[in-house]
């Protein structure tokens, strides 16, 4: 059986290999397998940015490049939520490709009855788990702001007199701000705001 493996992490602090080195020897345990693709994106699994590794594999899957898909947990393949989960794992099906969870063995296309149920509920755990973290990024932005910490980029000073100088010389925007060192953009926002 040709295995792919989909491994995701999302942040910088965490590593990869942490899933894909267990799901290496996993393959390497089962008579039969054979690791033909790995897949490996580090980014949210939220959807709100291409995954771009992930839309390779189901590429591939469409194209049966490989028979089963491993993947270390529900949460590491789509934190999208039950619908778009469930879909991506019937995409799969679709194609003839199964699938199967390292950490949750019950997850596998040979086991229908317990996946319908038990999908849904980890699917929407993962969904709550990021809406989660979101939340707590705003806590934590809110209290940095009422802390009286500036967010976003240090702001950029522009020498209006100098700019106006310039203007008035004759030089377009585009000139003038790379006298100044600055965008065309922070220059006309400047200018605008003066």
């Amino acid at each position: 059986m040709r295995v792919a493996i989909y491994g995701r992490v999302s942040t910088k602090k965490q590593d990869e290999m942490n899933q894909i080195l267990q799901l290496r020897e996993f393959v390497g345990t089962q008579a039969g397998w054979t690791l033909e693709k790995e897949y490996i994106d580090r980014m949210s699994g939220a959807g709100k940015k291409e995954r771009p590794q992930f839309q390779r594999m189901l590429t591939d899957a469409s194209r049966r490049k490989f028979d089963l898909l491993l993947f270390w947990s529900l949460d590491r393949l789509s934190r999208e939520g039950i619908v778009k989960t469930i879909a991506y794992l019937d995409q799969l099906r679709g194609w003839g490709v199964g699938w199967r969870s390292y950490t949750q063995p019950f997850l596998d296309t040979g086991n229908e009855i317990v996946n319908s149920i038990v999908l849904s509920v980890l699917a929407a755990v993962a969904k709550q788990e990021r809406v989660t973290i979101s939340e707590r990024t705003r806590a934590g932005l809110q209290r940095a702001l009422k802390a009286g910490h500036r967010l976003g980029r240090r702001p950029v000073r522009v020498d209006l007199l100098q700019a106006r100088k310039l203007r008035a010389q004759g030089l377009g925007l585009r000139p003038v701000a790379g006298k100044l060192r600055i965008s065309v953009n922070t220059l006309r926002n400047a200018l605008a705001e003066a």
